[in-house]
């Protein structure tokens, strides 16, 4: 009689993943708001659709994960912050709608599971959806021997908010002379890694811990810096302003992401030099070397979050914007563009 098998020595752990969901379970709980009717442990996570404070409410969704950066949480074994970078990347996608964040769900794939290594990343989901107001509300995780390498993972994250249909942010209102906010990143937040990690571990030969001169932290703690998230502070300025347009800077960079936003006969006028480049960029841009035209394409260069406002409102958003712990710098302008003209020109 042939030996039995079981599901655990093909490589899957049902017990594992029963531990995870009881390790996580506090950190979904601190993120719980109104609206939550069945969150983590069931089949489905429910939420209520009555939204009292909306006349017309609309629902915005959006999802994405936070690319090569995970190589380096695994390189550190270093995982309780790159949660935040999976929520930051699909709420700072939906505020640009005006949208307020109501609920998160993450997807966890692996090919064995560490409940307690898996929670720390739980954790960072929780921070980041606290940081932004939402609820992490459920998710799954998949324990798939034979795909992922051992040690190795991939994130993905979904996020649902809502906002007021009279009040979504299109970019359709966007005119000659208004101006461009520009808010500081906090790095490289979720994009580029694949340049950043060719250039430093590959061409340059460099260990998580080296020390690189012009840093204050060691080159894998900066590269590892989470992605700011920016949902508060905007969802309070459109309580006192009104914002024209909003791109988030992520792959593709200021080049790439501020046309999606601009109407059809108009182009951004960006100012080099008008807001400080943190020292990350600079050393990539050198040590690349990398021309500057591929920077602007491939990173954010300093600036997380655009906005584009009237003239009239543009001192006075950039004055609150301070106020509420941000760095807002006006960037630039948007003007009148010909037929073959680039949608955004930096000079």
């Amino acid at each position: 009689m042939k030996k039995t098998i079981t599901y655990k020595a093909s490589g899957v752990d049902i017990k594992e993943g029963a531990r995870l969901v009881s390790l996580i379970r506090p950190y979904a709980k601190s993120t719980m708001r109104k609206g939550v009717i069945a969150g983590i442990g069931g089949f489905a996570a429910l939420y209520s659709a009555r939204f009292k404070n909306y006349r017309y409410p609309v629902l915005v969704s959006s999802t994405d994960g936070i690319g090569t950066k995970l190589k380096l949480a695994c390189m550190a074994d270093r995982h309780d912050t790159i949660g935040i970078d999976l929520v930051a990347m699909s709420v700072n996608d939906i505020i640009t709608s005006g949208a307020e964040p109501l609920f998160f769900l993450d997807y966890l794939a692996t090919g064995k599971l560490d409940a307690e290594r898996a929670s720390q990343l739980i954790k960072g989901i929780a921070k980041g959806c606290r940081d932004s107001g939402c609820a992490l509300i459920g998710g799954e995780t998949a324990e798939m021997p034979g795909i992922y390498k051992s040690g190795e993972y991939d994130l993905a994250g979904f996020v649902v908010g809502v906002v007021e249909k009279a009040r979504i942010i299109d970019g359709s209102s966007i005119r000659a002379g208004d101006k461009i906010i520009g808010l500081a990143s906090s790095g490289l937040h979720s994009n580029g890694y694949s340049l950043a990690r060719k250039i430093f571990f590959g061409r340059l030969g460099l260990k998580f811990n080296s020390r690189v001169k012009g840093l204050k932290k060691n080159i894998g703690a900066e590269l590892l810096t989470p992605t700011r998230i920016y949902v508060k502070p905007l969802l309070t300025i459109q309580r006192y302003f009104r914002i024209k347009g909003i791109a988030h800077v992520t792959g593709g960079g200021l080049i790439e992401n501020i046309p999606r936003i601009l109407p059809k006969g108009y182009k951004a006028k960006i100012k080099k030099g008008s807001w400080p480049v943190q020292p990350i960029f600079k050393l990539i841009q050198r040590l690349g070397p990398v021309r500057e035209d591929e920077m602007f394409r491939t990173f954010n260069y300093g600036i997380g979050m655009i906005l584009i406002v009237s003239k009239r409102d543009s001192k006075g958003i950039v004055e609150r914007l301070k106020m509420l712990n941000e760095k807002p710098y006006l960037i630039g302008e948007v003007v009148k563009r010909d037929k073959r003209g680039k949608a955004v020109v930096i000079e």
